[in-house]
């Protein structure tokens, strides 16, 4: 129980933080620093004593083999030293606003009762497509916000969500992922926000400014590698490179970190080369901290710390894997204290670790805890949900960015002959993402991440399906729906009546995809890799079923991960890609369909042309883009990265660069003119593309610099100009350290990575020069609009 004291300088907030926590860790013991290393998941106890919430009627994991990890203590018992982090109070349970907070006062209070120190513990939820709580708003996916190239918006998503989850008394988020995608089979690609490590770059950035600007810690995840598993299975092992990890894996980290100061990290499951993250020193210490310098707190994914014995036998037990993962700079483990608590007490006083790594991850905690007002005198849980009562998580303005984000990730793909709809008397709406709007869901959304252990409850948000939407936005014409078939499974009974419905209509508008889903229950979402990509299930044979009627097919592809569309290329009479888009995605894909929306969207990964012959992004040197006759196997995609057309059409040219050549320690300009010579309003992004063609390593034939996402009237024009440091050609070399070499820089201006009209060069000129953690990781853009 807490003791009566006089007042300790840890208390103070007049102190310096700094001050404050080496205070309180000589006021410590070696229990209660160890304490605040752990953490505990009352939530994932169903039914646990106490808890909010109804019974699960489902079995259903939220993560990774949870099931095996069972008889965690309870609270009063977990917190008798302390407690360093209380695990998705919101998240777990589908609990009303009054609840969630009576909850988080319950167990807050417990923590701080339980303990000599009356220390509060830190509170965390998952926050990727939206505050993962019962009725609060689901964005569009994170490949969604990436088909936006537009940071600022997603800045302003993230402002959002870390405002909703800070007025419910939370201090962590566990977003954004990071990870780059590999390897479009892997289930989580529609956690991700690109194949490109620089437009994942700017975006993850832009979302740690916003959360954290809320009040909300962003924690960086999954640090590093796991989205280049081999076979694109979950945890699978990466059988990476130092070059590839650190060029291509690294650089949203570094800036995320350097940039935007995230206050947290989080570490990926896998192996690197026989190395699990959680166990590697060089990773989560040198490079992390060393070298960039980051000052947060290393947070271990959801059992990432026993996964170390179980799952990578790299430890004895639990209880040296908690030891791998503290000194290689794991702070604290989630969900539940499993390696660490008294399996590290026991470690620290037989000598088998020395103490001073436990002092360094709990001054880490306890700097975020001071920093969050936790340890000032006074603090209650209550004063955190004071404003709570009044809360509308899915508010009017929520929906109003939710749909704004949603209209501006839809990629028109091709308008084909039939887009926009042009007021068909009658439509045929078929397939499996049509009625069913979970299906713009992610898998991290609490309606398919939680929900499923509750089919009785219902969903808690409003989210018009596609045919709901349709309806409303089409008034005049009759639309008939036909499923077809599911979205998994190999029943065909319905192909008949969706061939009849398109047989029947002026046009045929089919939604196929996916469901998200956790560990094999979707076909995209955590642990739902897939073998290969053509589409789930049937859905391939009834697109094939609908275009042999002869009448307009319409494909809308709504869907985590990009999809094979070759046989259908040129086929159609339109094509639409949709990454999961949300709760407001019904209406954003029917606004586009019908034109009221001008498509704006980008591809953030490319549409492969071929299901099979191990997928690969568009960052691939000369052997691995190229189609030169060496192979029968033909990379080349169906539609390239960056690529999205609009019901206006837009030019660039008039290219100018600075200088013709530069130090490899300068800078230069390139400016290009973008006119919209369509007779709609309309956006379009400028992107920017740097080749090397002599360099010491293999290099990507092209690679993004920089982008530019500008809005222009009919007839109207911009110059647009990319300033660009030397530092954004350096990469790895030989000797595995970062470079700029002297030697001629291709420039290629676009707007996609398969449409550059602007070519030129620039030739770098003096010594090659190694860059260090200073280097410049953005290209500043400037708009000029030109005189009307």
């Amino acid at each position: 129980m807490t003791t009566e004291h006089a007042p300790r300088p840890w208390r103070d907030p007049d102190l310096p933080v700094a001050e404050r926590v080496e205070a309180l860790l000589a006021e410590m013991t070696l229990e209660e620093k160890v304490a605040q290393l752990g953490s505990r998941w009352i939530g994932k106890d169903k039914g646990a004593t106490g808890a909010a919430g109804p019974e699960p009627e489902e079995s259903h994991n939220v993560a990774p083999m949870e099931d095996e990890f069972t008889g965690a203590p309870a609270l009063e018992e977990a917190s008798r030293h302390g407690l360093g982090h209380l695990t998705r109070i919101y998240g777990s349970y589908p609990v009303t606003i009054a609840e969630g907070t009576a909850e988080l006062i319950r167990q807050q209070r417990i923590v701080m009762a339980s303990s000599r120190l009356g220390i509060p513990a830190l509170v965390h939820e998952e926050c990727l497509t939206g505050f993962t709580a019962y009725g609060a708003t689901v964005y569009p996916s994170a490949t969604a916000w990436g088909a936006t190239f537009d940071p600022d918006l997603i800045e302003r998503m993230a402002t959002a969500i870390g405002r909703d989850m800070s007025a419910l008394g939370v201090h962590q988020g566990l977003s954004p992922v990071l990870d780059v995608v590999r390897d479009y089979r892997w289930g989580r690609v529609e956690e991700a926000i690109s194949e490109d490590p620089y437009l994942v770059s700017r975006v993850a950035a832009a979302y740690v400014r916003g959360l954290q600007g809320a009040g909300i810690i962003a924690t960086l995840k999954h640090f590093a590698g796991y989205s280049a598993s081999r076979g694109a299975r979950n945890h699978g092992p990466v059988p990476m490179g130092r070059r590839e990890l650190l060029d291509v894996i690294l650089p949203p980290f570094e800036t995320a970190v350097l940039e935007a100061g995230a206050g947290s990290v989080m570490n990926s499951y896998s192996d690197i080369d026989g190395v699990p993250a959680g166990a590697d020193p060089w990773l989560l210490t040198e490079l992390l901290r060393d070298e960039w310098g980051f000052t947060g707190t290393v947070v271990s994914d959801y059992w990432a710390v026993p996964f170390l014995s179980g799952n990578h036998g790299v430890a004895a037990d639990a209880g040296h894997a908690g030891v791998l993962a503290l000194t290689a700079g794991i702070d604290v483990e989630l969900p539940d204290t499993i390696g660490y608590g008294d399996n590290l007490v026991s470690r620290v006083r037989s000598g088998e670790v020395d103490e001073a790594y436990v002092d360094r991850a709990a001054r880490r905690a306890l700097l975020q805890k001071a920093e969050l007002g936790l340890l000032d005198e006074g603090w209650t849980p209550e004063s955190t949900v004071a404003g709570a009562a009044e809360l509308d998580l899915d508010s009017a303005g929520n929906r109003a960015l939710a749909r704004e984000l949603a209209e501006k990730s839809v990629v028109l793909l091709d308008a084909g002959t039939a887009l926009p709809l042009a007021g068909p008397a009658r439509i045929a709406v078929v397939g499996p993402t049509a009625a069913d709007a979970r299906t713009f869901l992610g898998c991290y959304a609490f309606p398919n991440h939680v929900l499923p252990r509750y089919p009785g409850v219902e969903d808690g948000i409003e989210m018009p399906d596609a045919v709901t939407a349709l309806r409303a936005e089409l008034p005049g014409s009759e639309i008939v729906y036909e499923a077809g078939c599911p979205v998994r499974g190999d029943d065909r009974s319905g192909f008949a009546a969706a061939v009849a419905a398109a047989e029947s209509a002026d046009v045929c508008l089919a939604f196929v995809g996916d469901l998200a889903g956790m560990f094999g229950e979707g076909t995209s979402g955590e642990g739902c890799d897939a073998a290969d990509l053509r589409l789930p299930g049937v859905q391939a044979d009834l697109v094939e079923a609908l275009l042999s009627t002869g009448k307009p097919v319409v494909v809308v592809v709504v869907s985590g991960r990009p999809y094979a569309l070759g046989e259908f290329a040129g086929r159609t009479a339109g094509l639409v890609q949709a990454f999961m888009p949300g709760e407001e995605g019904g209406a954003a894909i029917a606004g586009v369909l019908s034109g009221r929306v001008q498509p704006s969207g980008k591809l953030p990964v490319q549409i492969p042309r071929h299901p099979g012959g191990q997928p690969g992004t568009y960052l691939q040197p000369r052997l691995g883009a190229v189609h030169l006759g060496v192979s029968n196997l033909d990379p080349t995609p169906l539609y390239a990265f960056g690529h999205g057309r609009s019901y206006t059409t837009f030019a660039v040219g008039d290219l100018r660069i600075s200088d013709t050549s530069v130090p490899t320690d300068g800078e230069f300009t390139v400016t290009v003119r973008l006119s919209n010579t369509g007779a709609r309003d309309g956006a379009e992004v400028v992107q920017l593309y740097l080749t090397d063609p002599v360099a010491e390593v293999t290099r990507p034939v092209i690679q993004l610099a920089g982008f530019q996402r500008v809005e222009l009237a009919a007839g109207a024009a911009a110059d647009v100009t990319f300033r660009v440091h030397t530092d954004r050609t350096a990469y790895t070399g030989r000797a595995l350290r970062r470079i700029v070499d002297a030697g001629e820089l291709r420039i290629s201006v676009g707007t996609s990575a398969a449409d550059l009209p602007c070519t030129g060069s620039v030739t770098l000129t003096g010594k090659t020069r190694e860059t260090g953690s200073g280097r410049r990781l953005a290209t500043p853009v400037e708009v000029v609009h030109a005189d009307s």
